[in-house]
């Protein structure tokens, strides 16, 4: 062949590659995947830390610079000033003894609850199935109220709670701070290191463990030596989840908390952002994100470069569970005791206090429907009707129906997608660069999260003096937006467990028949992920229509959802109209999940899995 035609065989070649490397349906998805999350992820937070070093106009002044310059005040005003320990020491201590401290209780309870399902013969699991995730479909504030309703004493609360009221000396480090706190944390976050424990449990075959036990090791040795390290990886992955959110959390400091000024680096951050301190907001936030960078760290450093295998193929496993023996009638009733005063008792306590008309009076005559449908008295309520006569309540309930709705349908199609390109770009170099920028909302505290998008978008975004997102500050919009780009972690990792179940000579096998990639997905995909995509759904409907945190900076009275009203009922001394927003929130996502179970082979453990 001669040169000319060997270098014209080599640039059709090339231009064939080329091409069929841009019209690939994949590629394409995995383009717009990955610009889509640098614009909502990566540039707001490089927004973040250029405002930490950006001299504000009120601060101008003070710092002794021109507002909009470049400056370091912000930074040593936190790091290296009188305010130094006041300001960030004694926050950042507590973040992190909370932290710590509810990781250790909340891991070791989640862990044990999902080998006792998973793994053994414990009787009545279809009651514990469901009463063992009753705690995450319950905000974590909801809980600090039903606490203060037990525990609550005269000399703080104002009005004695319910031990008191029976003559009960309370102490008020039980009632307030960090006590309260990490135990009311440990019962809410535990549920987390079962979703995941447990999804890892499912997925190992008990062939493992009867060869241990064959091999003449007992109970303990085979926990111990082949249970333990397998399931290893999802603990740890626990361990992250939990102490982020923990250090992270507001709403539960703020209820327990703020009465004895017992201050984390997370309210701390609230209080900055509502005195319009974003710069030193911000600077708090980015100390938190590499505390919870460095922790993600040790925790990949701990567990190690791990492997995955598909568990939809042509082959099946099996699991024979573990018999419990003589303890089993013990641990039953265990099991029972704890979700009583765990989960039972807090709910039953919130319903009590919606039906009192004064707060610590448990007497028959004090019982009343004022705060359900009463109507306006001047001295209750500051005068406003109850939460199903209220248009504040039927306003925020609207809002909070279509937030999760919209986002649970939008937020899990986004995570499905970007689990199957993390699914099957594993290893690759666009699977790692979409799976690392999806992470990065899940290092940046809620409350920092959506004062990023405040700022982003509250003046419009223009490319070239062409404006191409308005102005979104008290819409919807941005609610739905900043909603969605904070759950991806999670819809995303609900995304990648499902799709890493399905084996991909499934897909190999239909495109050797002919089938193209749309047709493949539609025929092949979606139907075997169906019952993950449901999962997946509650995953993300039920932690948007508990959210406080996230969405509490972007409150107008417009967009007020759930969560919101009752925060502001509580904070104005109405606990009892907060508490029936909150059965009502809780109610919603009850039943939602129950005809989702029911109807859709919903399984929250199998959304955490991956």
């Amino acid at each position: 062949m001669k040169p000319k035609d060997q270098n014209y065989s080599k640039s059709r070649r090339l231009k064939n590659q080329i091409k069929a490397v841009v019209t690939n349906p994949y590629n394409l998805i995995v383009l717009i995947a990955i610009v889509l999350l640098t614009y909502l992820i990566v540039l707001p937070l490089l927004d973040m830390i250029s405002t930490s070093f950006t001299l504000a106009q009120k601060d101008a002044r003070l710092a002794g610079g021109t507002a909009g310059s470049f400056t370091l005040y912000y930074w040593q005003r936190l790091l290296g000033s009188a305010l130094t320990k006041q300001m960030l020491l004694q926050p950042l201590f507590n973040s992190l003894l909370i932290g710590v401290c509810v990781s250790f209780f909340a891991i070791l309870i989640g862990s044990v609850l999902a080998w006792l399902m998973v793994r053994t013969d414990l009787p009545f699991k279809p009651f514990f199935s469901l009463a063992v995730i009753i705690p995450y479909m319950i905000p974590s504030w909801c809980k600090s109220q039903a606490w203060l309703t037990m525990f609550k004493t005269e000399r703080i609360g104002g009005s004695p709670g319910f031990l008191m009221s029976l003559g009960i000396n309370v102490p008020d480090w039980l009632a307030y701070g960090p006590v309260a706190i990490i135990t009311v944390l440990s019962l809410h976050y535990y549920a987390y290191a079962y979703l995941l424990v447990s999804a890892a449990l499912n997925s190992i075959n008990s062939e493992l463990e009867e060869m241990g036990e064959i091999q003449g090791a007992g109970k303990a040795t085979i926990l111990r030596k082949i249970t333990f390290p397998l399931v290893l990886p999802a603990m740890l992955s626990a361990v992250i989840l939990t102490f982020s959110k923990a250090i992270g959390t507001f709403g539960v400091i703020n209820y327990l908390g703020s009465k004895v000024n017992f201050v984390t680096l997370s309210s701390q951050l609230y209080m900055n952002s509502k005195s319009q301190n974003t710069q030193t907001a911000f600077a708090m936030a980015l100390i938190m994100i590499c505390i919870a960078s460095i922790s993600v760290f040790v925790n990949q450093k701990l567990i190690g470069s791990r492997k995955s295998y598909a568990t939809i193929g042509g082959k099946g496993g099996r699991s024979t569970p573990i018999r419990l023996g003589k303890h089993k009638l013990l641990i039953t009733a265990v099991l029972f005791l704890f979700f009583v005063f765990g989960i039972i008792m807090p709910i039953a306590l919130l319903i009590l206090e919606s039906f009192m008309l004064r707060q610590g009076d448990y007497s028959l005559s004090n019982l009343t429907l004022h705060y359900w449908i009463g109507d306006p008295i001047a001295t209750v309520m500051e005068g406003q009707p109850g939460i199903f006569k209220n248009a504040n309540f039927i306003n925020s309930l609207i809002n909070s129906l279509k937030l999760t709705f919209v986002n649970g349908v939008f937020g899990t199609i986004f995570g499905q997608i970007i689990g199957y390109i993390c699914a099957k770009g594993r290893g690759k170099l666009h699977g790692k660069v979409v799976e690392q920028l999806v992470f990065i909302p899940y290092l940046i505290p809620s409350i920092a999260f959506g004062g990023i998008f405040l700022s982003m978008f509250s003046t419009p975004q223009q490319l070239f003096g062409v404006t191409l997102v308005p102005s979104l500050y008290g819409t919807f919009a941005l609610l739905t937006i900043t909603s969605v780009v904070k759950h991806l972690p999670f819809a995303s990792r609900a995304g990648t467990s499902n799709m890493l179940q399905i084996g991909g000579e499934l897909e190999e096998a239909a495109e050797i028949a002919g089938a193209g990639f749309f047709k493949r997905f539609i025929r092949i995909v979606f139907p075997l992920s169906k019952g993950g995509f449901i999962s997946g759904f509650m995953l993300i409907f039920v932690s948007i229509m508990k959210e406080l945190d996230l969405i509490i900076l972007l409150m107008t009275p417009k967009t007020s959802t759930l969560p919101y009203l009752a925060f502001q009922y509580q904070n104005s001394n109405s606990p009892q109209a907060s508490d029936c927003v909150a059965i009502v929130m809780f109610s919603i996502v009850f039943l939602v999940y129950a005809l989702a179970n029911i109807f859709g082979d919903a399984d929250l453990a199998k959304s955490m899995g991956g």
